[in-house]
């Protein structure tokens, strides 16, 4: 899932590899591909036979999508307490 913002563009996007999203996100690799099989994480891309990447703003997409939905919840936990 790729942005059509202007600032995420393909020319300043860039390939992450495994070891750079797992510290960014701080999931295991089975858990990280089980929710890619679920449609709730960003695919890699193939970049060969035996390599693939994560595009940087799909994670930073997918990252500010949690932010939000946390940040949504504990909303609504605060007007249910008034």
């Amino acid at each position: 899932m790729v942005s059509n913002d202007p600032q995420h563009s393909a020319t300043s996007d860039r390939f992450l590899r495994w070891p750079e999203v797992k510290s960014r996100v701080g999931y295991s690799r089975s858990q990280v591909h089980l929710l890619i099989k679920q449609g709730r994480f960003p695919a890699p891309v193939k970049l060969g036979a035996r390599a693939s990447a994560w595009l940087q703003s799909s994670i930073d997409q997918w990252i500010s999508g949690r932010v939000a939905a946390s940040e949504m919840r504990v909303e609504g936990q605060e007007r249910a307490a008034l």
